[in-house]
């Protein structure tokens, strides 16, 4: 399943990478993120109307994850407010011991408190509710994890911010 959804992001990529950028339709944004492995807090912005600067502030159970994405944006299905994204960045943090449960299902046990440091991509689509500060993200965010690794991993992540 996960290679399935991998494979039809990577696909949808390749089909936008050809469509011209167009002007974002706010600056700045502030939300919420829940994602499959952290929950937290995300601010995004707009360097130039197709690239942005997105940094999350991530809680998981016994941690916190700092993750910071160079994305890039452009107009999906011809629908102005509809944009698809995909881009890479990195994250650290510090977990602390205990058992936990993977995204496949699986269990990970960790004696003592440890680092999370990697590399992570974003690929995804946002939709800004015209005529409303309100954009919603949904996306997938694979990542490298290399303190605790390496490993790769994949997990969804669904957004909600206020734009201004």
């Amino acid at each position: 399943m996960k290679k399935l959804l991998f494979s039809s992001f990577i696909l949808v990529s390749v089909l936008f990478l050809s469509q011209q950028s167009k002007a974002q339709d706010y600056k700045t944004a502030v939300g919420l993120k829940f994602g499959g492995y952290e929950n937290g807090i995300s601010v995004k912005y707009f360097s130039t109307p197709d690239i942005a600067l997105e940094g999350e502030l991530g809680f998981r159970a016994h941690g916190v994850v700092i993750t910071g994405l160079y994305e890039i944006h452009t107009e999906a299905f011809g629908v102005k407010e509809l944009k698809f994204y995909y881009g890479a960045g990195a994250h650290i943090g510090a977990e602390g011991s205990g058992v936990y449960q993977t995204f496949d299902g699986g269990d990970q046990v960790y004696n003592q408190s440890h680092i999370l440091l990697g590399v992570d991509g974003v690929l995804g689509l946002e939709y800004k509710i015209p005529q409303t500060p309100v954009a919603i993200s949904l996306d997938l965010n694979p990542r490298v994890e290399l303190a605790t690794g390496p490993f790769f991993d994949i997990a969804p992540g669904l957004g909600l911010k206020y734009t201004f």
